[in-house]
């Protein structure tokens, strides 16, 4: 995968967000957005985020997808106490592709171990 002029090979945790992210739009097709934990709704909204900074390199295109990505993911990883998940989502709206992606680990691993 080529980002940024520079070819990306996925990490343990692309791989990890692409499988949990699946098996969340999975449930939410079949049993409704209601049904989602917290925490799956988080799962969601990191995808969300990823896909768009993956596929079109800003976030943009993440809030195309889902308007209230952003703020819904700082509201659900403070009620979950995942500090440098918050304050990811916290951080202004127009975040930099290179800030994301030095953050993205960190943010995968917070949220895997919650």
């Amino acid at each position: 995968m080529k980002i940024g002029g520079r070819v990306h090979t996925p990490s343990d945790n692309q791989t990890w967000l692409i499988d949990a992210g699946d098996a969340v739009i999975q449930k939410k097709a079949t049993t409704g957005p209601e049904s989602l934990s917290s925490w799956e709704k988080l799962i969601y909204c990191l995808w969300v985020a990823d896909y768009g900074m993956r596929n079109a390199g800003d976030l943009e295109t993440a809030r195309n997808l889902y308007r209230d990505f952003q703020q819904d993911a700082a509201r659900l990883s403070k009620e979950l106490h995942l500090e440098f998940t918050h304050e990811t989502f916290a951080l202004d709206a127009d975040v930099p592709p290179q800030q994301y992606f030095e953050r993205f680990d960190r943010i995968c691993n917070e949220v895997a171990n919650a």
